[in-house]
């Protein structure tokens, strides 16, 4: 298991481990207990906890800050929306690959849809597109489907 998954699991286990949803952690006492380096708790927390993917990072700085992490709750409909307004005008295949992921774990959007979504959102759809147009047409497809799921 690579670190970083090893740093996103713990996380989600504490996160797990708390009724409210929501966690605080100091980075350089997370990395020394994990083992790590402490950019490498900054790397998972923000490539793994966005709010594409349902959550809300809050950091202080200084000697007693900190780096707060909360599961957000919202409906089906709200968490589509947010998701829809976050995308903007591109989107790579990545990240589209990203928040697909998201959706299923939240079970927002039927599996078929998330299989569509996959599919439209590929690089292999994109082959004949022009690629500085690439990321544009993926996020205009990808937020019409999306669209459709409200």
């Amino acid at each position: 298991m690579r670190i970083s998954d090893y740093v996103a699991n713990y996380i989600l286990g504490l996160l797990e481990e708390n009724e409210d949803e929501s966690v605080e952690i100091k980075r350089n006492e997370l990395a020394n207990t994990i083992g790590c380096v402490p950019s490498q708790i900054n790397y998972v927390i923000t490539s793994r906890f966005t709010p594409e993917q349902g959550y809300l990072v809050e950091s202080r700085r200084g000697g007693g800050g900190y780096i707060r992490i909360t599961r957000m709750h919202c409906s089906k409909e709200s968490y589509l929306m947010h998701i829809i307004h976050h995308i903007g005008d591109t989107l790579d295949a990545v990240t589209a690959k990203s928040v697909l992921h998201s959706l299923a774990q939240k079970q927002a959007v039927h599996t078929s849809a998330l299989k569509a979504m996959a599919a439209a959102t590929s690089n292999r759809a994109y082959a004949a597109v022009p690629q500085e147009k690439r990321d544009q047409l993926r996020a205009s497809v990808f937020k019409n489907m999306l669209i459709t799921q409200l």
